[in-house]
C-alpha cells in the first residue's frame, strides 16, 4: 500500500523534512499547518519541491473547532475555509482534515454537525478538496469514530468522509470492529500511531507519547486488519506527536518511521493471510561472540583471566583475540572504531547464532537495515554483519557450521577447571534517549525478538529506563538501557555470563589480592534480611562474598558484578529453578556503587594465579 507520514512526526524545518521523508522511502506527505507556517518557500514552491522528490501531498490539517457551532461563528468558519481551500490548491493537497469541535461553545447536536458539515463538503467540492472528518479523543461532543461516522453518514455528501485515527480509537479503549460497518470509500484516510500504555489525560498523552507502530502497546495489526477489510485503499500514514522525535535526528526518524510501517504491513498480511514479501525471520538462538574493542587488551585480558577464560587463538589477518570458557566466547579487538572517539574499552559487535544468516541478512536490509561493508580475506569466513541502532555490529552467524572460529589459530590451549561460566546469559546495551524506542521496533522487526514491557530503575542522579528483548526460546536475551548522559552518565554496556557455581567463583575472586568485583554496601545486605528470610547462615554468605539475590515464583537469581574497563562491565549470574528476570530490584544498588569512587589499580602481578595467559594480565581498573 501507499505510505505517507505527517510533517509533525519528525525534527527540523520542512524542506529537511520532506527530504528526509523522500529518502527513507515514502510515498507521499501529510502537511501539518504549522510546518507551512514556518516555511520560507511559497505553497507553490513546497508543491513544486514535493513532486522533485517523488512525494504526493496526500493530507492538509488541521482544521479546528468548525462543526456544531453558532450562524456568527459558522461564518467565520466558512471565510477561513475558503482561504484554506485556496491555499490546497496551490500545495496541490485535496484532503482537508477536519477535527470535532473541542471549544466550549459547541453545541450538542448531531444534525446541526451533519448540516453544517454538509455545507463545507458543498464548499470543498468547488475546489476539488474532500473533506476527512475525524473525532478528536477529547472532542466536546464528538469522540469517538462511530459518533463522528453516523454524522458523515447523516450529512450524505459524496466530499464528505470520516478519517480514523489509531490512538483517538484506541486510547478511548473503543472497539475497532465496528470500522468495518463503514464503506471502504467513505474512509477519506487513516492515521497511525502506536502509544505506551500510560494512564493519564488523554490530550497530554496524546500530544506527548506517540510512537510509531510496534513501539508501544496499542494493537495496531487488529485494528489495521478491519479498515483492509472495508476494502480502503488510501495510504497508511503515520501521525506521531512525540517530544523525542521532534528533537532527534531527521533522516533516523524517517527511517524508523518507514521500518515501522513495512514491519506492520507484515503483521497484517499474517492476519489477512494475504502473504508478505519479506523474507521471514530467522530467531538467532543465542550468542555466538561478544566482541569488545580496547586500546590495551591486557587490561581487559586480566579481568577475563580472572574470571576464568583463557585466550584461545589469534586471527590469521586482523589484531583481534579470541577468549573463551565452555560455550562463552568473548573477542579482544584492539583497533578501536572511528566511532569510539574517546578510545574507551567498548562493546563493538555481537555474533548472533542464526539458523539462516543468509534470510537474516536479507530480511535485515528489507528492513531499511543494508548489511554493512566489510574487508574479508579471500579464505576468511563470509559474515554479514547490520548496525543497530547503537551502532552495535550484528553478526549472523550460521548455528549449525560456525565457520568463524576457523579464522582463529589455536595460540594457548584452554585450560580445564578455571572457572563455571558456560555461556553468555544476556548482553545489555545502552542507548541515547532519542534511539531508545528505535532500537526496541529494530530488534523486534528485524530479529523477530519479542519485547518486554519497560521498567524504570532508580538512579542515584535520576531514572534509567530498561526495555528487555528475546527470543521465543528465551535462549538469547538483550536488555536496552536508555543511556545517561553528562558528567552524572554511566557506561551501560554489560556482558552477563552464566555461571554454574557462582559461589565458587566469587570465593576465587574474593581471594584475590585486590578488587575484581564491584563491592556492594552493607546496606543492601540489611534491606536484603528484611526482603527475604534466607536463614542466618546464606544471608552471612551473601554478603560475605558480595553476591546480590533476587527470586521470582519460579526460582532464584544470584549475580555479582565485575569492576568496569573503559564502558564495560561484567555480570556473573546463576538462574535456579528457571528465573526469568533479571534482578532489577538490585540495580539502584550496583548503579549506586558504580557511582562510587573508582577503586585503586591493580597490580597485574597479583593475578598470575587466576588463569588465563599471564601476559595479558595488567591492571583492571577502568
Amino acid at each position: 500500500m501507499r505510505t505517507s507520514i505527517a510533517t509533525v512526526s519528525v525534527s527540523g524545518s520542512l524542506t529537511e523534512k520532506l527530504e528526509a521523508v523522500a529518502r527513507a522511502g515514502f510515498d507521499g506527505v501529510e502537511i501539518f499547518e504549522n510546518d507551512l507556517l514556518g516555511c520560507p518557500l511559497s505553497p507553490d514552491q513546497v508543491r513544486a519541491r514535493a513532486e522533485q522528490l517523488g512525494l504526493s501531498i496526500d493530507l492538509y490539517q488541521p482544521f479546528r473547532d468548525f462543526d456544531s457551532t453558532s450562524p456568527d461563528r459558522l461564518r467565520a468558519n466558512l471565510r477561513r475555509a475558503e482561504h484554506k481551500f485556496r491555499l490546497m490548491e496551490r500545495l496541490g493537497a485535496d484532503t482537508l482534515l477536519v477535527c470535532s469541535n473541542v471549544s466550549t461553545d459547541a453545541v450538542i447536536d448531531d444534525d446541526l454537525a451533519a448540516e453544517q458539515l454538509r455545507l463545507l463538503a458543498e464548499r470543498a467540492a468547488d475546489h476539488g478538496i474532500s473533506i476527512a472528518y475525524e473525532a478528536l479523543a477529547w472532542g466536546r461532543h464528538v469522540g469517538t469514530y462511530l459518533h463522528a461516522w453516523r454524522i458523515v453518514r447523516a450529512a450524505d455528501h459524496p466530499n464528505l468522509g470520516i478519517c480514523l485515527d489509531s490512538f483517538h480509537i484506541l486510547s478511548r479503549g473503543s472497539d475497532p470492529g465496528g470500522i468495518e460497518a463503514i464503506p471502504g470509500e467513505k474512509i477519506f484516510f487513516l492515521q497511525l500511531a502506536d502509544a505506551p500504555l500510560l494512564a493519564m489525560d488523554v490530550l497530554q498523552w496524546s500530544r506527548h507519547y506517540r510512537c510509531f507502530p510496534g513501539q508501544g502497546g496499542f494493537d495496531l495489526t487488529g485494528l489495521l486488519a478491519h479498515v483492509l477489510r472495508t476494502g480502503y485503499a488510501g495510504p497508511l500514514s503515520l501521525e506521531i506527536f512525540n517530544d523525542n522525535f521532534r528533537q532527534a535526528d531527521t533522516g533516523r526518524t524517517a527511517v524508523d518511521a518507514m521500518r515501522s510501517l513495512i514491519a506492520l504491513e507484515e503483521s497484517v498480511a499474517e492476519v489477512l493471510t494475504t502473504g508478505s514479501s519479506l523474507p521471514r525471520p530467522g530467531q538467532p538462538g543465542g550468542f555466538a561472540f561478544a566482541e569488545i574493542a580496547t586500546p590495551d587488551p591486557g587490561r581487559l585480558g586480566g579481568l577475563l583471566g580472572a574470571l576464568g577464560f583463557a585466550r584461545a587463538g589469534q586471527h590469521a589477518t586482523k589484531p583481534v583475540e579470541l577468549w573463551e570458557q565452555s560455550g562463552a566466547r568473548i573477542l579482544l579487538n584492539r583497533t578501536v572504531p572511528e566511532a569510539a572517539d574517546d578510545g574507551a574499552t567498548s562493546l563493538v559487535a555481537l555474533g548472533l547464532d542464526s539458523p539462516d544468516p543468509a534470510i537474516s541478512a536479507a530480511r535485515a536490509k528489507a528492513l531499511l537495515s543494508p548489511v554493512l561493508p566489510r574487508h574479508r580475506a579471500p579464505d576468511e569466513a563470509p559474515l554479514d554483519a547490520v548496525a543497530a541502532p547503537d551502532g552495535t555490529e550484528l553478526f549472523f552467524c550460521d548455528s549449525a557450521k560456525p565457520l568463524w572460529r576457523e579464522d582463529f589459530s589455536p595460540v594457548v590451549p584452554p585450560k580445564d577447571g578455571t572457572g563455571s561460566v558456560r555461556s553468555i546469559d544476556h548482553v545489555v546495551l545502552a542507548h541515547p534517549w532519542d534511539q531508545f524506542d528505535e532500537a526496541a521496533l529494530f530488534y523486534r522487526a528485524v530479529l523477530g525478538l519479542r519485547p518486554h514491557e519497560s521498567v524504570e530503575v532508580a538512579d542515584p542522579y535520576g531514572l534509567l529506563r530498561s526495555r528487555t528483548m528475546t527470543n521465543a526460546a528465551g535462549t538469547l536475551r538483550l536488555v536496552l538501557n536508555m543511556a545517561k548522559v553528562g558528567p552524572r552518565g554511566l557506561p551501560g554496556q554489560h556482558i552477563a555470563l552464566a555461571d554454574d557455581d557462582i559461589r565458587a567463583t566469587a570465593r576465587r575472586l574474593r581471594d584475590l589480592p585486590d578488587e575484581v568485583t564491584l563491592p556492594i554496601p552493607d546496606n543492601y545486605y540489611d534491606d536484603l534480611r528484611a526482603r527475604f528470610d534466607l536463614g542466618e547462615e546464606r544471608h552471612r554468605e551473601l554478603r560475605e562474598l558480595g553476591l546480590l539475590y533476587d527470586r521470582d515464583e519460579r526460582g532464584e537469581f544470584l549475580h555479582l558484578y565485575t569492576v568496569t574497563v573503559g564502558r564495560v562491565f561484567f555480570e556473573l549470574v546463576q538462574r535456579v529453578d528457571g528465573y526469568r528476570g533479571f534482578g532489577m530490584a538490585n540495580a539502584p544498588a550496583r548503579l549506586a556503587a558504580q557511582h562510587a569512587p573508582a577503586p585503586a589499580p591493580v597490580d597485574p602481578q597479583l593475578l598470575t594465579g587466576a588463569g588465563g595467559d599471564a601476559g595479558h594480565r595488567t591492571e583492571m581498573s577502568g
